[in-house]
């Protein structure tokens, strides 16, 4: 284990008792029930007719930034006693907002994991479609170093639509609206409904020298509620921050994917051909390591004691593939229910 991972880890775990010791554990859920869409191995947190006061929407759950037809770059919603929470915000966020059932102009907070364009190109939508319907904000958007610059690039890409709205009596600044925030792992956000924690991961682990080098984070958040826990891994490789994060939550919403199945859709779209061999090389590297395989999956969750585990931010391998291997995989490893899940799947 890393020095970063033992510090992070050890905060995390006084970070949860003194949670716990204020809050009271959140209920424990017992996942049970099917649905006729659910791809195999799926079994919801929540059978159909259940109450709860914390409702959870995968919006996106496609892995990386090639366009898709039937999935939605990463995005998850939130919601806490009729309040929304967005975590996340991949291209086709704010139409999979819609498809939801959910209110646009009712989401207040944003948490970004990290500036990967797959996590954050459709932010700029859901925060200047906001602006234009008349949300007076404040929106703030959290989120690892380099937050700060993505909404004001973002209000900078939006701001030739700005003054030709003057004329129709848009006229409160985009700056007064959206409040971006730069935070550092701990608690980041609180109110009457959630406690929102944040860790550092292994996604981002770059070489010295290198020009994202101290310039970039990567985070995983916990979200505890009155009467769910549910950690968002984002985009990581193994970490014993994350499994700290992760102990005891009803939901492990995770990421995975194999490198071979990234390979074979890149050979079929033909742009591994056009890579060199040591951008293959570094890219290769990249997931290998700063990803996770299904097997490393479970045995995190297996490790944290989490009571369901969803896949999400699965990659793109082609038409009518459901992963039934993943699920096969990660069964060997952890005995709880796995999920794979699909755009606009409620849990």
């Amino acid at each position: 284990m890393s020095i970063r991972d033992r510090r992070a880890a050890l905060v995390v775990v006084l970070g949860f008792a003194l949670l716990a010791a204020a809050c009271g554990d959140s209920a424990t859920r017992q996942a049970s029930g099917t649905t006729p869409d659910a791809p195999p191995g799926a079994t919801p947190d929540t059978a159909p007719g259940a109450t709860s006061r914390t409702r959870l929407v995968t919006l996106g759950t496609a892995g990386g930034p090639l366009p898709t037809a039937n999935r939605a770059q990463a995005s998850n919603l939130l919601t806490v006693d009729g309040k929304p929470y967005l975590i996340d915000a991949g291209d086709g966020v704010l139409r999979r907002i819609v498809q939801s059932g959910a209110n646009f102009r009712e989401i207040d907070q944003i948490f970004i994991t990290h500036p990967h364009s797959d996590h954050m190109l459709g932010l700029a939508t859901v925060l200047v479609i906001g602006w234009e319907y008349q949300h007076r904000g404040p929106i703030e958007i959290y989120g690892p170093p380099g937050t700060e610059a993505i909404v004001a690039g973002a209000i900078q890409y939006a701001t030739i639509n700005f003054l030709t709205c003057w004329t129709e009596g848009k006229r409160t600044p985009m700056e007064d609206v959206f409040h971006a925030r730069d935070v550092t792992p701990g608690v980041v956000f609180t109110d009457d409904r959630v406690t929102v924690t944040a860790v550092e991961n292994s996604h981002f682990q770059f070489p010295e020298g290198t020009p994202a080098y101290g310039k970039a984070a990567s985070y995983s958040y916990r979200f505890d509620t009155p009467d769910r826990s549910i950690v968002f891994t984002g985009d990581t490789g193994p970490s014993e921050a994350v499994t700290a994060l992760a102990q005891g939550v009803d939901l492990l919403v995770s990421e995975v994917l194999d490198a071979n199945d990234a390979i074979e859709m890149r050979k079929r779209n033909g742009s591994w051909q056009e890579m060199s061999e040591e951008t293959r090389a570094n890219w290769v590297k990249h997931l290998e390591e700063e990803h996770m395989r299904p097997e490393q999956v479970a045995r995190m969750a297996a490790a944290a004691g989490v009571k369901t585990l969803i896949f999400s931010h699965v990659p793109p391998t082609g038409p009518g593939d459901r992963f039934e291997r993943y699920v096969e995989e990660a069964q060997r490893f952890f005995s709880g229910p796995i999920i794979v899940a699909e755009d606009l799947q409620e849990f």
